[in-house]
């Protein structure tokens, strides 16, 4: 009897503070992922009430303003043309001549970073291309109206504020990104995936295209999209370079070197001037939602691009 008193005193002292050590840990395990959750719902939540505002001051244009004027070639909004297609092709324009220079230039850069570059040149540009990625935009877009634009036009170009030259200043800016985000997911390759190439005679060059760049091109198709979508939601920069003159650009070999102006710049330089209500302000929401929605759509098709690579990498198509 007492052996037995002793056992459960024994067991009881020792089971209140296994239980308040556990007890503290399960409401500590709690909170956190009913914050997590909460963090999650509240972001979800936020985007769903911007689109909402967004469609709340943007729809009504479409009832102002006639679906053909709309698709106009005149923006003017003193003369009551509200045509969106300059807008339009202006933002693709500077977006895809940034792509076409930024892409390449990013993917080689990771490659040589990750694949060929020494540790000691690998530790003093990684931080410095990061770095770059912090500089304001507004300063990016000071030096190429001070510097780039004139180099342009000392070259040949009627003015330096095209798309050219927007498309050069944001190639600069989404470089960072790109390059970053590119060394990583080729440094997270496993290294016996290079060695098992290299072992059945493969040259570093053949390792690096058929198997590195395989096995990471889903952090690549990211790194592009991101840079992209940096491209294409970039204002002040674009905005001050490009030479903000809605017309429509004459389609030809020197098409990028026509002033455009974009569609983030045209709601930057006149919302503050807009009265509130008015059809031109419904016009400026209806914009933002065309970039809602060209957002929405790259980040649709960069998550289909990385899921289809996925899951021919788990058929052994890849």
């Amino acid at each position: 009897m007492n052996v037995t008193t002793a056992d459960d005193t024994t067991s009881t002292g020792q089971a209140g503070p296994l239980t308040g050590t556990t007890d503290r840990g399960t409401w500590r395990e709690f909170f956190v992922e009913h914050a997590i959750k909460a963090a999650g719902i509240s972001m979800i939540a936020i985007v769903g009430l911007i689109f909402f505002f967004l469609l709340r001051e943007g729809l009504p244009t479409l009832g102002e303003v006639p679906l053909g004027a709309l698709l106009g070639t005149r923006w003017y909004p003193i003369e009551e043309l509200y045509g969106l297609i300059p807008l339009v092709i202006g933002s693709l324009l500077v977006t895809a001549g940034s792509v076409l220079i930024a892409v390449p230039l990013g993917l080689t850069t990771a490659i040589y970073l990750s694949e060929i570059a020494p540790q000691w040149q690998r530790d003093i540009l990684k931080p410095l291309i990061e770095v770059l990625a912090g500089i304001p935009s507004i300063v990016l877009g000071f030096l190429g109206w001070v510097a780039l634009a004139p180099l342009i036009q000392s070259l040949g170009a009627p003015t330096g504020l095209t798309a050219f030259t927007g498309s050069l200043v944001l190639a600069y800016m989404a470089l960072p990104t790109i390059i970053s985000i590119s060394e990583d997911a080729l440094y997270a390759v496993p290294k016996e995936y290079r060695d098992g190439a290299l072992a059945i005679g493969a040259t570093q060059w053949q390792a690096i295209r058929m198997v590195v760049l395989r096995a990471a091109s889903p952090g690549l198709v990211t790194a592009v999209m991101l840079g992209i979508g940096r491209a294409i939601g970039e204002t002040m920069a674009v905005m001050m370079v490009t030479g903000n003159a809605a017309n429509m650009p004459a389609f030809g070999p020197a098409i990028l070197f026509e002033p455009v102006r974009t569609m983030t710049a045209t709601i930057a330089a006149e919302m503050g001037e807009v009265s509130q209500g008015s059809v031109h302000y419904h016009t400026l929401f209806l914009i933002g939602i065309l970039l809602f929605i060209i957002t929405f759509a790259i980040n649709s098709l960069a998550g289909r691009l990385i899921g289809g690579q996925e899951q021919r990498r788990k058929r052994g198509q890849i």
